[in-house]
């Protein structure tokens, strides 16, 4: 059953290692999004300056909010090797157990239709 890999990238200027990495284990293509932590989020929230109770529009528009985050996931065929990926990529952000390194977790993919292999 092929999996999707899941990181969520928290060391920003490690970025361009982890794909690079990734793509020489093999990796079959990726999507990256830029995302924003929840602490991230209160604290623009809880500045004296924003309203109430503000929109997510609002949130997501504003010029003063930086994603904190990149989201990286790519759907990989049965047979790849997670423990390798995992521990090339830990060589790159250290333990991802450690705070402020990333989060990465790895879900089953009930159905891929156009998965290719490298």
């Amino acid at each position: 059953m092929p999996k999707c890999v899941v990181l969520i990238l928290t060391k920003l200027d490690r970025l361009h290692d982890v794909l690079k990495t990734w793509e020489s284990l093999g990796i079959p293509g990726l999507t990256m999004i830029d995302t924003i932590g929840m602490a991230s989020l209160r604290t623009w929230v809880g500045r004296e300056d924003v309203p109430l109770i503000p929109s997510i529009r609002s949130i997501l528009e504003s010029e003063e909010l930086t994603f904190s985050h990149r989201t990286i996931f790519s759907v990989v065929p049965d047979d790849f090797d997670l423990e390798k990926l995992v521990e090339e990529t830990e060589k790159i952000t250290g333990p991802l157990d450690e705070p402020e390194t990333g989060f990465l977790f790895v879900l089953p993919v009930l159905m891929a239709r156009g998965l290719k292999k490298r």
